[in-house]
């Protein structure tokens, strides 16, 4: 039997309405309760999202705060760094450092090292030193006074008395390997008998002197 539209409307009506008096589990049976549902959980989820992106945003801030902080308390100390004097370490010298460079004299010796070092006319270490005694080279011998035990260096002074090599110590083997171009701390250098055209030749012959005149003291 075929119905009016009207009568279709009014029975379409009266499914409906009945739905308003039924009970909580024939509610949540309904389709349109389970789509509510899972669009109530997709709303969940966006705002555990949210969440999540605000609580990470906000430990990175205080994360580079933190760090900013510790740079800001960092930077005084180095400004209240100083740097360790002559006398200081001279301080630290073993027993058979004869003889010592003073203080003007050693400022000499370093920058003499720094320059025979980017000649390429030096030798740095103890088996170099030695070798080139043993080759008959020729020059003046620097030689670190802070070197424990002493008998790494000990038997150097009487290779080069017999080879006739003036020697001189100086206080720091840190400042001898950086004035020979090393990070690394240096026990001794031999710096060889410049050619001629080498630029720094009067600095050379002013520390040879000093060097000899020391050794006489």
């Amino acid at each position: 039997m075929l119905l009016s539209p009207s009568a279709q409307s009014n029975a379409l009506v009266s499914q409906v309405r009945p739905c308003e008096c039924r009970s909580n589990a024939t509610y949540k049976s309904l389709p349109f309760a389970a789509n509510r549902k899972n669009i109530m959980g997709k709303d969940e989820d966006k705002a555990a999202k949210k969440a999540a992106k605000k609580a990470a945003k906000a430990a990175k801030a205080a994360k580079e705060q933190g760090s900013s902080s510790m740079e800001v308390d960092a930077s005084p100390s180095k400004s209240t760094t100083t740097e360790i004097t002559y006398e200081d370490r001279v301080k630290a010298v073993n027993c058979i450092s004869t003889p010592l460079a003073t203080k003007k004299v050693t400022k000499k010796v370093h920058k003499l090292v720094k320059k025979a070092s980017s000649a390429k006319w030096m030798r740095r270490g103890v088996k170099e030193v030695v070798k080139g005694l043993r080759k008959g080279e020729k020059g003046v011998a620097v030689i670190a006074g802070d070197i424990y035990p002493i008998d790494v260096v000990s038997h150097l002074p009487v290779l080069l008395e017999e080879s006739n090599v003036p020697y001189i110590y100086v206080p720091s083997k840190v400042e001898l390997g950086a004035a020979a171009s090393t990070k690394r701390p240096t026990s001794c250098v031999l710096l060889r008998t410049p050619k001629e055209g080498f630029d720094s030749k009067d600095l050379w012959d002013e520390v040879k002197a000093a060097v000899v005149a020391e050794a006489k003291e």
